[in-house]
C-alpha cells in the first residue's frame, strides 16, 4: 500500500499531498531524502531506502525541470510495489497542466490522484495476467517438447534394433555413427564404435584417420609415461636445458650507503632541540587565506569554448548547432546532453575521480537538466558544465559546521576535553598529520595533550613521542600490547585531571578487511564517544578511496554495540602536493561519506596544513 505521495517545489514549499492515503510516517523520510539525495546530487539513482526501528520505507521520485516541481512516493519497502513509477509519471503530467506558480493548494487534485491510482493499479494486473498466461503456455509447449522428445526416443530405439541388422549385413561405420547419435549416446561412444567397425570392414589407414581409443586407455592406465609422439619427446627433454641456474648473490663487504640522518649533531635534550624548536616555527596555513595554488585559477575559456564547439559540432553540425545556440531549444532531452555529459565523465576520471562516482554524478545532472528549457546564445555543453559545476560545489561545501576551533572553547566551558581520534589505513600519514594538527591549536592557545593508542605497530609509541617533545606538549602512553581503548579512557581522565582542552588519539593503520583491528577501533569509539572521528586518507588513490571509506563506516556500523553507531566525522587529506591536478580522490570520498573535507596535508612540516578550497577544487576538477 501506498503511505504518501508529496508534490513540492524545488524551494522545499509543499503544494499537495494525499489525503487519502493520509498515513503519519515514521520519522522524516523526505527531510533524509532531500539532505542525502536531492542536495547531494544523488538525484540520479532509482530509489531510496530510509530504515527506522520498526518500518523500512521506500522513496521513489521524479522531477519536472522546466516547473521546478518534485515529486514523491513513499512506500513500505517490504511490499515491492510495481506501479509506483507509472503513477509518477500519470501525476507529473498531469498536475503540470494545472500547475500555476502563483498558487498554493490544489485541493481539487485529489479526484484526479484517485482516478490515477485505479488506472496504474489495473495497468499492473493486466501486466500480472498477461505474464501468468504467458508463463502457462511455455509451460504446455515445454511439456510437448518432452513428450516429441520421449516419442523421437523410441523411434530411436526401434531404429537402432534395425541399424544393428543392417550392420551385419556389410554396412559401414558411418550408418553406426548415426543410429548411436540418434540415442543419445555420448560422443566417445560414437567415435569407438565407429572406428571399430571401421576397423573390421579393413580400414588400415589409421595414422591418417582418428587415433585409437585403446592404445590412449593403456597409456593413461600407464600413467602416460610412453607415447609415440616424437614432437613430444623432443619438447620434453629440451624443457631442462631451457630452464636456467640460479645465480648465487654476490654481497658487497664494505657497500656505500648514502647520509640519511639529516638531523645536526648534538645531545638530544641539547643543540638537536634547539635546531627543531627553530624549524617548527612559522604560521600554520590553516590560518592564511590563499589555500590551494591552482593553475585553474588563471585558467582562460579558450579551451572550453573550443571543446564545446567539437561537442555540438559531432551531434548537429556548425549551422544546426549555431542556430539552436541563438534561437534557444523548447526541452533539452537525454540524447542532448549525452555527448556533453560523456566529455566531462572522462574529464572526472583524469582527474582521478572514481569511475562509479563520476557516473553517477553525470547521470543526476542529466535527470536535473532533462526538460529544462535551454537559452538563447547558450551551447548544451556549457549549459552542462555550468549544472555539473553547481553539483560539484554543492557537494564538497560541507552541510554542518566545522569550526574545530568554536568546539572546543564550546567544550572547554563544559570543563571537559575536545576528543579526536584519527583512524586510517596503514601509511597514509595518521601520526604526522596529527601532530600537525596539535601544532595548529597550539598557535591558537589551546592546551594539547597526545594519546599514544597505536599499541600494534612497533616504533608507533617513539614516534609520537618524538612529536610531543619536537612540540613540547604531553604526551599520554601506557606502552604496547595494550587494550587501546581502555588507553584512551585513561588518556581523556588524565586530561580532565590536568586541564587540557583537547586529546589527539593516534590509533592504528589497519585495512579496511581487517575484522579483528576494526572491532577494535568500534570499541575504542564506542567506549570514549570522541567529539570527531577523522579518516586520514591520501590524496594519490582514486577508486581505492570509495572502498576504504565505505568499508570503514560499515564496520564501524556493524560491530558497534550501540543501535546509533558513531561514523566518519570529517576527512583528513594528505600528500596533496604531489598529485599535481589529480584532486578526484577529495570528491570521492566526501560523495562517498557525505562528510566533509576538514584538513589538507600537502608538505612535511609542522605548518603545511591547509584548509579545503572548494572552488579551486572544482575549477581544477573541470578545467
Amino acid at each position: 500500500m501506498l503511505e504518501q505521495l508529496l508534490i513540492f517545489t524545488r524551494g522545499g514549499l509543499i503544494l499537495w499531498t494525499c489525503k487519502e492515503l493520509g498515513n503519519a510516517l515514521r520519522g522524516s523520510p523526505i527531510d533524509t531524502l532531500i539532505r542525502s539525495c536531492l542536495l547531494e546530487e544523488r538525484s540520479g539513482a532509482a530509489s531510496y531506502n530510509y530504515d527506522v526501528p520498526g518500518v523500512s520505507y521506500t522513496l521513489k521520485w521524479t522531477f519536472h525541470n522546466e516547473l521546478g516541481l518534485v515529486f514523491v512516493a513513499v512506500y513500505q519497502k517490504i511490499l515491492h510495489l510495481l506501479y509506483v513509477d507509472d503513477l509518477l509519471a500519470m501525476v507529473k503530467r498531469e498536475f503540470s497542466e494545472i500547475y500555476d506558480p502563483k498558487r498554493t493548494a490544489y485541493d481539487d487534485f485529489d479526484e484526479t490522484f484517485r482516478q490515477l491510482r485505479k488506472e496504474a493499479e489495473a495497468r499492473v494486473e493486466e501486466m500480472k495476467k498477461s505474464k501468468q498466461v504467458v508463463s502457462k503456455q511455455v509451460s504446455n509447449l515445454g511439456k510437448k517438447q518432452g513428450q516429441m522428445q520421449k516419442s523421437g526416443f523410441e523411434g530411436g530405439n526401434k531404429k537402432k534394433s534395425g541399424g544393428g541388422e543392417s550392420g551385419k549385413d556389410g554396412s559401414d561405420g558411418d550408418n553406426v555413427k548415426t543410429v548411436t547419435m540418434e540415442n543419445g549416446h555420448s560422443n566417445g561412444e560414437i567415435e569407438s564404435r565407429g572406428r571399430v567397425n571401421g576397423k573390421e570392414n579393413g580400414d588400415s589407414n589409421t595414422n591418417g584417420g582418428a587415433f585409437d581409443v585403446n592404445k590412449l586407455q593403456k597409456l593413461r592406465s600407464k600413467g602416460g609415461k610412453k607415447t609415440n609422439n616424437p614432437v613430444v619427446n623432443k619438447v620434453s627433454k629440451e624443457e631442462p636445458k631451457k630452464k636456467p641456474a640460479k645465480k648465487n648473490r654476490v654481497w658487497d663487504d664494505s657497500p656505500k650507503e648514502t647520509k640519511l640522518d639529516f638531523t645536526d649533531p648534538g645531545s638530544e635534550n641539547g643543540d638537536s632541540f634547539m635546531a627543531v624548536q627553530q624549524v617548527v616555527e612559522g604560521e600554520s596555513m590553516m590560518d592564511k587565506d590563499e589555500i590551494v595554488s591552482s593553475d585553474s585559477e588563471s585558467e582562460e575559456d579558450d579551451d572550453e569554448a573550443e571543446t564545446d564547439k567539437k561537442v555540438d559540432s559531432k551531434k548537429k553540425g556548425w549551422f544546426s548547432s549555431m542556430f539552436q545556440s541563438i534561437a534557444g531549444k523548447a526541452n533539452l532531452e537525454k540524447a542532448d546532453l549525452e555527448p556533453a555529459l560523456k566529455a566531462l565523465k572522462d574529464r572526472l576520471m583524469t582527474k582521478n575521480v572514481a569511475e562509479e562516482i563520476a557516473e553517477k554524478l553525470c547521470e543526476s545532472v542529466a535527470v536535473s537538466l532533462v526538460g529544462k528549457k535551454l537559452a538563447s546564445f547558450t551551447r548544451v555543453s556549457s549549459t552542462v558544465q555550468a549544472a555539473m559545476e553547481d553539483a560539484l560545489v554543492r557537494i564538497l561545501t560541507p552541510r554542518r559546521s566545522i569550526d574545530i576551533l568554536r568546539d572546543v572553547h564550546v567544550s572547554k566551558e563544559q570543563r571537559k576535553p575536545y576528543v579526536v581520534v584519527f583512524v586510517g589505513v596503514n601509511g597514509v600519514g595518521k601520526s604526522t598529520n596529527l601532530a600537525k594538527v596539535a601544532y595548529w591549536l597550539q598557535q591558537h592557545d589551546i592546551n594539547v595533550m597526545m594519546a599514544a593508542c597505536d599499541t600494534f605497530r612497533s616504533g608507533a609509541v617513539e614516534q609520537l613521542r618524538t612529536h610531543a617533545r619536537r612540540l613540547q606538549i604531553p604526551i599520554f602512553e601506557k606502552g604496547y600490547e595494550k587494550d587501546p581503548a581502555i588507553v584512551a579512557k585513561e588518556a581523556i581522565q588524565e586530561a580532565t585531571r590536568n586541564g587540557s582542552d583537547v586529546v589527539l588519539v593516534d590509533t592504528a593503520g589497519r585495512m579496511q578487511d581487517n575484522e579483528p583491528l576494526m572491532r577494535a577501533l568500534s570499541k575504542l569509539i564506542y567506549v570514549n564517544s570522541p567529539d570527531l572521528v577523522l579518516f586520514v586518507g591520501e590524496a594519490l588513490v582514486g577508486n581505492d578511496a570509495v572502498d576504504q571509506l565505505s568499508k570503514f563506516n560499515q564496520k564501524l556500523a556493524d560491530l558497534s554495540p550501540s543501535p546509533t553507531p558513531r561514523l566518519i566525522d570529517g576527512i583528513l587529506l594528505t600528500k596533496f602536493d604531489t598529485i599535481d591536478d589529480k584532486v578526484g580522490a577529495a570528491l570521492s570520498m566526501v560523495y562517498i561519506s557525505g562528510a566533509p573535507v576538514m584538513f589538507v596535508g600537502c608538505g612535511q612540516s609542522y605548518t603545511d596544513l591547509k584548509k579545503l578550497n572548494v572552488k579551486s577544487i572544482v575549477k581544477t576538477l573541470l578545467k
